[in-house]
């Protein structure tokens, strides 16, 4: 799962960044589900014992799923970043294993594979901004104190000059009684805006509008022709600008244009940059006292106004070409009819690959210095139950009315980058695809007693995960984290995109289960301490499989295709099937 909830795209980008320029952790075992809520680490086992644990003997099923992980996490996969040789090697490990459970292939080719051109961009100079007031000369902002540049992985060179409008949050949102563009023409004009939402946001739609490629979507459909973020005052102390700028040319990865340029969210109105307190002080004058004062507030509600004065910003974007891969499993539908309709099952192979080297260790030298990063819950273990519901399928007996694909994506660590290109590039039509029911980061080292299905309560899923979660004995609780917005977090996202009603599974957290995630995540979570050194419980990994089974089950023989509920804002903006109470209005 990526790190940062803010972006669909551009902000997703920045997981691999955060990971790289993060101070290294020390690797611990982790500690037993009754001891998880201690955050102190313990020492690593010794590796004779933690080979024997490994080792140990387990039922079949449990040992089937355990082999996934203990391969696809292994210090040989090197992390699987996308666009690695590692990668590949991971990749070709599930086609392999969609072959052997019988499943047909879906990718490029008549093979299991499709493509998906990447290209990694980043900021190839410190660019300039120049402020010209309305009355006065030009003044050329300075770069790490006033601004830091963006790099556009849509176009190598960028200058735009224009007036600036400042537009509070940038955010157009009716239902919560916000719209930052109103009264202000930004046609041909640089926006303004700080990121974020407000809080009285619920978590889903805070996360969704105040994500910098939302943000950005928004100001190209208001006549935009760029974007700039204001550093916050809020954060202006806990972090200060001047250290996000020794990382302003750090790499970001997103999926190639036949040109070689990266798609992006909005490329009629780039990112720009984004500049400090300081540097807006020099733009807003006298106006920005009351601004950042108001920019404290969790509520904050701005009143949009043009500057007066021109921003002239040039900006140049570095660009190397890569490469990966999405895993395409097929099943088809056994229904003459039915059959023509998909249900997608997906999950990301990719993790964060190889981050700075610990204690003063060479790069080169990641086994020793452990900096590697071996993604065993996140997500070898969600690639382990796809490959293990999709064997249900096949040996089943029982052939599903509607055809199944089963997807393990490239990118998702990079901005959801895998799942977008295969939603842009679908291997059947679009019209066809009912559900998608996505596997990203199940936490499994304690025994869960009740699921989360975010997205759940969003279309006619819900129903029919309730019934499947009751069949293996746990009940469905609410998000326990509703201030995540984690239903904007991971793959399942880029086929709501599309207009498809979709749910993404966690175990959860009742009993063991909030000591154990709150644990996982502020130890081990996107750190190298995330391997197989953690006490996984593969009883729990089965009951996990069998819940997403029956689910799929249940949706490929349903007579209905699942549909969004009446008025749902994610429904309604993408335009998906709507339950018949809204289709009547």
């Amino acid at each position: 799962m990526y790190r940062f909830i803010g972006a669909l795209s551009v902000l997703a980008l920045s997981t691999a960044t955060l990971a790289q320029t993060s101070a290294p952790q020390p690797k611990a075992a982790a500690p037993t589900p009754a001891a998880a809520s201690r955050a102190t680490p313990v020492a690593k086992p010794d590796p004779a014992i933690l080979n024997a644990r490994l080792a140990a003997p387990l039922p079949g099923d449990q040992a089937a799923m355990k082999a996934h992980v203990l391969f696809l996490a292994s210090d040989a996969m090197k992390g699987r970043e996308a666009g690695s040789p590692e990668f590949d090697i991971a990749a070709q490990y599930v086609a392999a294993q969609f072959y052997a459970a019988g499943l047909r292939p879906g990718g490029d080719d008549a093979g299991y594979l499709q493509r998906v051109p990447l290209v990694s961009y980043k900021a190839a100079d410190k660019g300039s901004f120049t402020w010209t007031p309305q009355a006065g000369a030009a003044q050329p902002l300075v770069f790490a104190a006033d601004y830091v540049p963006a790099a556009n992985g849509a176009k190598a060179d960028t200058a735009v000059s224009a007036p600036i409008v400042f537009v509070g949050y940038g955010i157009d949102a009716l239902q919560y009684g916000q719209n930052d563009y109103a009264g202000v023409d930004v046609r041909g004009k640089i926006v303004a805006y700080f990121g974020g939402a407000p809080a009285r946001f619920s978590g889903e739609e805070r996360a969704f509008f105040g994500s910098g490629g939302t943000k950005a979507r928004t100001a190209e459909s208001k006549g935009a022709v760029g974007v700039i973020t204001l550093e916050s005052p809020r954060t202006a102390k806990a972090r200060p600008f001047a250290r996000s700028a020794q990382f302003y040319d750090a790499a970001r990865m997103t999926w190639a244009n036949p040109d070689g340029t990266g798609k992006v969210d909005a490329p009629g109105a780039p990112s720009l940059g984004t500049l400090s307190v300081a540097g807006a002080t020099k733009l807003f004058g006298a106006s920005w006292k009351a601004i950042a004062k108001q920019a404290r507030s969790d509520n904050a509600k701005f009143r949009s106004a043009p500057l007066a004065g021109t921003l002239t910003v040039a900006t140049k974007t570095s660009f190397a070409p890569a490469a990966s891969s999405n895993v395409v499993g097929v099943i088809p539908g056994t229904d003459p009819v039915l059959g023509k309709e998909v249900v997608v099952l997906s999950a990301h192979l990719d993790h964060i690959g190889i981050t700075r080297p610990a204690n003063g260790a060479k790069d080169g030298d990641a086994l020793n210095n452990d900096a590697l990063n071996n993604g065993a819950l996140d997500n070898a273990i969600g690639i382990a139950s796809l490959i293990e519901e999709a064997k249900r399928f096949t040996t089943s007996g029982k052939g599903s009315k509607r055809t199944l694909i089963f997807l393990a994506v490239t990118g998702e660590e990079k901005g959801l980058v895998g799942s977008d290109y295969f939603t842009n590039h679908l291997t059947v039509p679009l019209a066809n695809i009912v559900a998608d029911v996505n596997l990203d980061m199940p936490i499994l080292t304690y025994k869960f007693e009740d699921m989360v299905v975010f997205g759940a309560e969003r279309s006619t899923l819900g129903p029919i995960v309730q019934k499947a979660v009751a069949a293996i004995g746990v009940g469905l609780s609410p998000d326990p984290m509703p201030e995540e917005g984690i239903f904007v977090r991971s793959d399942h996202f880029r086929f709501v995109q599309k207009g498809i009603p979709a749910v993404f599974l966690w175990p959860g957290q009742k009993g063991p289960g909030k000591a154990a995630v709150a644990y996982f995540m502020a130890n081990n979570y996107h750190k190298p301490s995330d391997d197989l050194s953690q006490p996984i419980l593969w009883d729990q990994g089965v009951r996990f499989v069998d819940a997403n089974y029956r689910i799929a089950r249940e949706i490929a023989d349903g007579a209905e295709r699942p549909v969004w509920n009446a008025g749902d804002y994610f429904g309604t903006l993408y335009k998906g099937p709507m339950g018949r109470a809204a289709a009547a209005k």
